[in-house]
């Protein structure tokens, strides 16, 4: 119950539509209460000829039999015609409710999966993440249209037939509501059941979705490997789980309709038989008795139609877990209830005392301890898992620090809003993440108000404005998914017109070289080298020699800072950084020679 409050909470704002659609159900169903009349009447007063004085008097008023019956068909074409116009009324707006409901719960889960740290989605699969937002949303208006408004028309109509039954026959109408306690007994008891099963298969599903979404995503890789065999055998298997899943679900439904089906025959077949022996007995007439059996398929429909809502609602629920189980997750990267806006931070960063490990008993920075001046190009480098892109990835508040702080201009970065501490930060990536819209909107991401003139800027500035313009559409060239339709080199001057265009006073560097040839790394360094200009930088890489000469380069080791220092000092030291250096293996074949043209030759081996 705790579950449906929660999406009651989504429909409250459609309060005035819910409750016109509700009045206007109530009347389609007195109409539809009105439509057995007609026929007691034709078979009492006109067929069976054994009409009540008051029945007598009704034909008589009409002109007789024939202009009766038509009079009553008329009015129940009438009846019928005006019910599906308020249905047809009712049923759209309470489709719409349904929609604006779903519309809302899945912006909720979008924007509050966005607003989640990145530790979150490391767990969990990008597929299942948008299974959620896409389908398993899908449930509140399951549970709406199929769930709630069906039982307020199907137990609305319950007791109205209720009440009109026993004012007919009073026994006939007990024993025609024998069978709904077995009913009730089949609902609970197969209503776990279903649950079980959808829930299977909103997992399954999800993992199909994975599959294809990984498998199609990385087509290149697939081909290069020969794996395309595998892939689909691979998803054979899964979509083969999905379909025993769905199986199973459908073998629950079909045994629980069976007997609940039974056992309202059972209850048809009881009431006709007593009903017949009522009429022979002359406690009731031909006409009640078809009106009796009219309202008796009319009770059941509801009946039924609650079975089948019972059963909606347990495979809803599944759905509407799985998004709840998000929206309920801890955000343990938030703003705090007084944090401040940050406006044109001068750059300085200091580390005093940070650890940070991604699992409790594994971590991966020990007790950093670094204090970088506004303007200054620090080099973070060391081996694979020494944790440079972890450090780097705290600047932004990616994560939080299990113990110790990062300030920016003396302000501890979890007392300021993200939103402002990101707006000062500019981000290139190994790998530039271009979304599948136009080299225009992607350059401009960062400011989608900035003007033509800027954008054209930027992209000069990245050297980028010569490729763009021998594109069919310039700037409004469609890049592809994830910048497919360009080269990577094409993709990395996109990523750094993003920044130029930013404009920010501290500037990210993950790796923006490694994926490049040497001629490009050197143009894109070029390039790099105006970017940094007047920002504090912060780069990764592993190309030694492209670093050297910056302010100062951290040696980091295991998750703790080996040493600290310029470039030459630390040759000198002759400590990891000079052994990296030195071993050829780090990227230094790779360099320009403006890049090492003030290294000192390594100093003999006295050992």
């Amino acid at each position: 119950m705790f579950l449906y409050r929660r999406v009651l909470v989504y429909f409250r704002p459609f309060f005035p539509p819910t409750a016109l659609a509700l009045g206007i159900s109530l009347v389609t169903i007195v109409l539809n209460l009105l439509k057995p009349w007609p026929f007691s009447v034709i078979v009492d007063s006109i067929l069976a000829r054994s009409a009540t004085p008051r029945e007598a008097a009704f034909v008589a008023a009409l002109g007789g039999a024939p202009r009766t019956v038509l009079a009553l068909c008329v009015f129940l074409v009438a009846v019928t015609l005006a019910s599906g116009l308020l249905a047809l009324w009712s049923n759209f707006l309470f489709v719409r409710v349904g929609l604006q409901a779903l519309l809302k719960l899945r912006t909720d889960l979008f924007a509050y999966l966005q607003s989640l740290p990145l530790k979150f989605h490391d767990a969990r699969r990008s597929s299942d993440s948008s299974f959620r937002v896409a389908y398993d949303s899908q449930s509140i208006q399951t549970i709406y249209n199929r769930g709630f408004t069906n039982i307020f028309g199907s137990c609305t109509t319950l007791l109205g037939i209720f009440a009109i039954m026993l004012r007919l026959d009073w026994v006939l109408t007990l024993l025609s509501v024998s069978i709904v306690p077995l009913v009730i007994w089949a609902i609970c008891h197969y209503s776990a059941r279903i649950r079980r099963d959808s829930t299977s298969i909103q997992e399954k599903e999800s993992a199909v979705l994975t599959l294809a979404q990984e498998g199609l995503s990385s087509i290149k890789v697939v081909h290069a490997f020969g794996q395309e065999q595998a892939a689909v055998d691979q998803f054979r298997v899964q979509a083969g789980e999905s379909l025993t899943a769905n199986l199973k679900l459908t073998m629950t439904n079909v045994r629980s309709a069976l007997v609940v089906n039974t056992l309202m025959a059972l209850g048809t077949a009881a009431m006709i038989y007593l009903g017949t022996l009522h009429v022979l007995n002359g406690q009731l007439s031909l006409g009640t008795l078809t009106v009796f059996i009219s309202y008796l398929a009319m009770l059941y429909g509801p009946i039924e139609a609650l079975t089948q809502t019972a059963w909606a609602l347990e495979g809803a629920t599944a759905g509407a877990q799985r998004c709840f189980e998000v929206l309920d997750h801890a955000n343990d990267v938030s703003d705090r209830p007084d944090a401040t806006v940050l406006t044109a931070a001068r750059g300085d960063i200091r580390f005093e005392g940070v650890d940070f490990g991604y699992a409790a008993d594994h971590p991966i920075l020990r007790g950093i301890e670094l204090d970088i001046r506004a303007g200054q190009k620090v080099a973070f480098v060391g081996g694979t898992g020494a944790g440079k892109s972890t450090l780097l990835s705290l600047v932004p508040r990616f994560y939080d620090p299990t113990a110790g702080r990062v300030l920016l201009d003396g302000h501890d970065l979890r007392s300021v809003t993200k939103k402002s501490l990101r707006g000062q930060i500019s981000l290139v990536l190994q790998d530039t993440l271009l979304f599948s819209t136009t080299i225009r909107e992607n350059i401009a991401y960062g400011r989608p108000d900035a003007t033509e003139a800027e954008i054209v800027r930027a992209a000069e500035r990245a050297q980028a404005a010569g490729f763009i313009a021998k594109l069919p559409k310039g700037y409004d060239s469609p890049v592809g998914e994830r910048g497919g339709h360009l080269s990577v080199g094409q993709r990395q001057r996109i990523g750094i017109a993003r920044a130029f265009l930013k404009d920010s006073p501290i500037l990210l560097l993950d790796e923006p070289t490694s994926a490049l040839d040497p001629s490009t790394e050197r143009a894109i360094m070029d390039t790099l080298e105006e970017l940094m200009s007047g920002r504090t930088t912060l780069i990764i890489t592993h190309r030694l020699a492209t670093v050297h000469h910056l302010d100062r380069i951290v040696v980091l080791q295991d998750g703790t800072v080996a040493e600290t220092g310029a470039g030459t000092d630390l040759l000198r030291l002759g400590g990891v950084y000079a052994g990296l250096f030195r071993s050829g293996n780090y990227g230094v074949e790779a360099a320009s020679p403006t890049a090492c043209a003030n290294v000192p030759p390594p100093e003999p081996d006295r050992r």
